[in-house]
């Protein structure tokens, strides 16, 4: 037979329970409706290639074994790439923190206590009404101070009945493989830059093969303006003019050095070493560009481009925080347990007889003053709604990245066509100035013109040709190749 104040209990638990859910779901709110998002354009500036330059690995899209190698030393020594790597260990401690709340929590301990329970008070007087009784004796007789020794296991649990905890760790999750974009990103970006810097190098062993060359025509010139000079053609001031104009490319020859060397310092810092000298191949007066540059679709940059996947997965993160945040207005389920040896003498603390053990159930609800719950809940919005613009950012950067460096490389060809029919036609027109100055048709001021303009023609066109790599391995990095 139930006693009827447990049954009245159960009675009001049972009509409790429903009316603190609704009380506490009526009041929330349904999250706003994100804004749609724009249509992607179908294809990159016109072109509707399938395929796409992305799709090859970076061994094999820079074919250049020094560039790999660097980008090698890169990957293994690279500080950045090693910071992204332990975000990513952050976030997968981060993940198993949020997956242990959905079980509950053991913890073994032992605790020792000391009560003095005044006469007038409730205990008080039970134990001193106890200890009058024949049934107790012994060491069952209640001391005053009351000692209370405990040495067993506690254990404490929320029900996930909302599937808040489920969702807490699903955010966590999907934090946890974005962290891993990011490190993609991260990767990618590195292989650019490595790739950027080389280039670099190689246009300035370009230029210091051109400053060579020229200085050499220079010199010569020199030597011929000074023997006709001796024969009384030309005076001093012809001599001055070249030789100035030699020492001018001299200097300039020092110039491109020393910016080889930051290069090169630069590099070696990305590579995560000290400075030394960096091996390379040809310079690029020797290297043509691929025919044909493939960008493939828009969708496809989607899967393909890091960044974009990171601020995907950190949108739906933040989203799935929403529904945590939600979830904080209805009640919460909580059980508390324990099993032990309990006993207020240590005589019998290890008796059979002071095993206890106990289970307590609780159910609460934000009810009046739900600022926090409502801050919480707002800010939840607000990071979704910051998440989804700046995935749409993410994407529409990528975008313009693609179409500038794909309206790069072509453009850059069709610059780099003309400079070099100009470098062409500027060394037919040093050719015939040296000849008809030597045949006495030409001032000395026309033969340092048209070398000073092809030199700086010459310059230019390997400035050009920077440029169009330079275009190349954005483009490259653009479309989401390079991380794999």
């Amino acid at each position: 037979m139930v006693p009827s104040f447990i049954r009245k209990s159960y009675k009001v638990a049972f009509w409790f329970f429903p009316a603190l859910v609704l009380l506490s779901s009526c009041q929330v709110s349904k999250p706003e409706t994100p804004p749609a998002p724009r249509p992607l354009p179908t294809s990159f500036a016109g072109s509707t290639d399938s395929a796409s330059i992305a799709n090859r690995n970076w061994r094999t899209f820079f074919a250049d074994s020094n560039l790999v190698s660097l980008i090698d030393t890169a990957l293994a020594g690279n500080l950045d790439l090693r910071i992204a790597t332990q975000r990513i260990e952050i976030a997968r401690a981060a993940f198993n923190y949020s997956h242990g709340f959905l079980l509950p929590s053991v913890n073994v301990g032992a605790s020792a206590g000391v009560d003095r329970y005044g006469r007038n008070t409730l205990n008080g007087v039970g134990n001193f009404d106890t200890n009058l009784s024949e049934n107790v004796q012994g060491d069952q007789r209640i001391p005053n101070p009351t000692p209370d020794y405990f040495l067993g296991a506690r254990s404490t649990w929320e029900v996930d009945i909302w599937g808040k905890l489920r969702n807490r760790r699903k955010a966590a999750y999907l934090r946890f493989l974005a962290s891993e974009k990011g490190r993609h990103a991260v990767i990618t970006a590195l292989v650019s830059e490595i790739a950027r810097y080389y280039y670099t190098l190689l246009a300035l062993d370009g230029e210091q093969e051109i400053i060579q060359k020229n200085i050499n025509f220079q010199q010569n010139a020199l030597e011929l303006v000074r023997v006709q000079k001796q024969a009384g053609r030309v005076t001093e001031l012809a001599v001055q003019q070249f030789a100035a104009q030699l020492l001018n490319t001299r200097s300039r020859q020092g110039q491109i050095r020393q910016r080889i060397v930051e290069t090169e310092n630069s590099l070696n810092r990305l590579l995560g070493r000290f400075p030394q000298s960096i091996a390379r191949g040809q310079s690029l007066r020797g290297r043509e560009l691929p025919g044909q540059v493939a960008t493939g679709i828009p969708s496809r940059m989607l899967v393909r481009r890091p960044d974009i996947q990171q601020a995907e997965l950190d949108l739906q993160a933040a989203n799935v925080d929403i529904d945590v945040a939600r979830a904080e207005f209805l009640p919460s389920l909580n059980l508390s347990a324990y099993v032990g040896l309990n006993a207020f003498r240590t005589s019998v603390l290890f008796d059979p007889a002071s095993i206890a053990a106990g289970v307590l159930s609780g159910l609460t609800a934000p009810v009046l003053n739900r600022r926090f719950v409502k801050a919480n809940y707002q800010q939840s919005i607000a990071q979704s709604r910051e998440a989804l613009y700046r995935y749409h950012q993410t994407v529409q950067t990528g975008f313009s990245e693609v179409v500038t460096g794909l309206r790069g490389v072509e453009n850059y060809r069709n610059v780099a066509d003309l400079q070099a029919q100009e470098v062409a036609v500027l060394g037919q027109a040093v050719t015939t100035s040296n000849d008809l100055f030597a045949s006495g048709y030409a001032s000395y001021l026309e033969v340092i013109t048209a070398q000073r303009s092809v030199l700086e023609a010459e310059l230019a066109l390997i400035t050009t040709r920077q440029a169009q790599f330079l275009a190349l391995t954005d483009l490259y990095r653009a479309l989401g190749g390079g991380w794999e």
